[in-house]
């Protein structure tokens, strides 16, 4: 096996043996993925297919929806309410990543075994990926199931983390 391009990223992984509750991972994972069907999405979704948003610059309009949703997170603060998220047995950090790889700091994994993953993302807007991975070293870890938005989002943040690698290295060169 040659070793994937990976480069480094700072973020964190909760994640448990899938074979441990498989069924309420799965649930949790496709709850992840709706996550973006709160009600103002909806609704922008909604107004985008009637036609309503031609007229609107969609840059603005992310960011009132986003303004939305972080009031609406924090009235959930106030209220002193939570998300739901199933319990996981473990915490990492990712040392770096890869399309569809990332490795840990820590060798925290076992060879083989498949596991169940939440990835707080530091994104824009934040939120947390759900992915299912195969241990292929103690640390090294292969993705073998992830939304379709979400491994774009991985990607664009991957490569959102070369550039930046690539432009210090320029920078050193000078």
């Amino acid at each position: 096996m040659s070793e994937p391009r990976l480069v480094p990223a700072p973020i964190s992984i909760a994640f448990s043996e899938a074979s441990l509750d498989r069924e309420t991972y799965e649930r949790e994972f496709q709850q992840l993925s709706e996550s973006d069907d709160d009600p103002i999405s909806q609704w922008l979704k909604l107004a985008k297919a009637r036609g309503d948003t031609a007229e609107s610059d969609p840059v603005i309009l992310n960011l009132v929806v986003e303004l939305h949703r972080k009031i609406d997170a924090l009235e959930a603060f106030l209220k002193n309410e939570t998300p739901k998220r199933v319990s996981l047995t473990q915490e990492a950090e990712i040392e770096s990543i890869g399309f569809e790889h990332f490795k840990l700091k820590e060798p925290l994994l076992e060879v083989g075994k498949e596991y169940y993953g939440r990835v707080a993302m530091p994104v824009h807007p934040k939120r947390d990926i759900g992915v299912f991975f195969k241990a292929l070293t103690p640390q090294l870890a292969e993705i073998i199931k992830i939304h379709e938005r979400d491994e774009k989002e991985w990607a664009a943040y991957m490569t959102a983390r070369e550039r930046i690698l690539i432009r210090q290295a320029r920078e050193k060169r000078q």
